[in-house]
């Protein structure tokens, strides 16, 4: 048996600035996508999917019913049955690899669930976000559960506040366009939980606040703006102002050896570089006007594209 696929996502603007209600705006990506698997395969990864999958029926036995309520027999006789989660989503790079795993399970198991073909209030989709921020946390500690609710429902979300979301509609791709957003492979894996950890440290000091709303909200907000809008021009002059403040201000999240290559971007204006989810390695996102010039200032590195202006 083989459940339906759910894909990767990519949270374009928001990482980090949502955990203090600032906008954000996350996309499905279809590179990538993992799906739940009853066949018999002794491969040593199967078996690590399988005794994680064990862990977290564990932890969803115990999770109060009256939120969301798992047929745990079916469960447990499926993972007797050696059931794995089949996936190509790189964990550890920011692309929602648990995200999917956890929508997976949820469309399997849950009962009484909401269904993406329903008509999907925006009641419907904060019970849905509450229930995956709880399944997800067993992964990270802390979840806002929008990876999982983007995988679930396989289309953008604009976050306006936390209890404030949508699906949106995105302008179409420019097949032909020369502008680009792209995923750059630092090499390194990520750690979701002591990233979220810096993070929350920092928010004690009365500057960092500052600067996050001043600054890192503000400029975020318009980023969202720009993006749905299709205002590409002023996309790219706040994405810029993006990236600096989260130079100047992030650098624990960005991998040591990249901190010259993201100062190289905004000197040159050839990319700009954000995080991609909590960082710490994984994937970076690039935003470039002119990908062949990108490529060629990035040559050393290995490069994706997600979305063409």
């Amino acid at each position: 048996m083989r459940g339906p696929l759910f894909y990767s996502k990519i949270l374009l603007f928001g990482e980090y600035g949502i955990i203090k209600d600032s906008r954000g705006l996350s996309i499905p990506y279809n590179s990538y996508n993992g799906a739940l698997k009853t066949t018999q395969i002794d491969t040593p990864e199967a078996q690590e999917s399988n005794r994680s999958l064990r862990r977290f029926a564990d932890y969803l036995a115990q999770l109060p019913t009256d939120q969301v309520h798992f047929d745990m027999a079916t469960l447990l006789k499926d993972l007797d049955r050696g059931m794995y989660f089949d996936s190509s989503i790189p964990q550890g790079y920011g692309v929602g690899s648990s995200g999917a795993l956890v929508a997976a399970i949820y469309d399997q198991y849950a009962q009484n669930k909401i269904t993406v073909l329903e008509n999907l209030t925006r009641e419907k989709l904060l019970t849905l976000k509450g229930i995956f921020s709880v399944m997800e946390s067993h992964f990270h500690g802390k979840s806002s559960g929008l990876d999982p609710l983007n995988s679930y429902l396989s289309i953008p979300i604009l976050i306006h506040s936390r209890d404030h979301i949508e699906t949106t509609g995105i302008p179409s791709q420019v097949l032909t366009g020369k502008g680009a957003v792209f995923l750059l492979d630092s090499g390194i894996i990520g750690e979701t939980a002591p990233m979220v950890s810096i993070f929350m440290e920092n928010l004690k000091d009365q500057g960092f606040r500052r600067m996050l709303k001043n600054q890192f909200v503000k400029y975020t907000d318009a980023c969202v703006d720009n993006f749905i809008h299709g205002d590409v021009k002023s996309l790219f002059s706040n994405t810029k102002k993006l990236s600096k403040v989260v130079l100047n201000n992030f650098k624990p999240m960005i991998p040591e050896a990249f901190h010259s290559v993201w100062q190289q971007g905004l000197e040159t204006n050839d990319y700009y570089l954000k995080l991609c989810g909590s960082g710490g390695g994984g994937y970076i996102l690039g935003f470039t006007q002119d990908y062949e010039k990108a490529k060629a200032a990035l040559k050393d590195y290995k490069l994706e594209v997600v979305y063409q202006f």
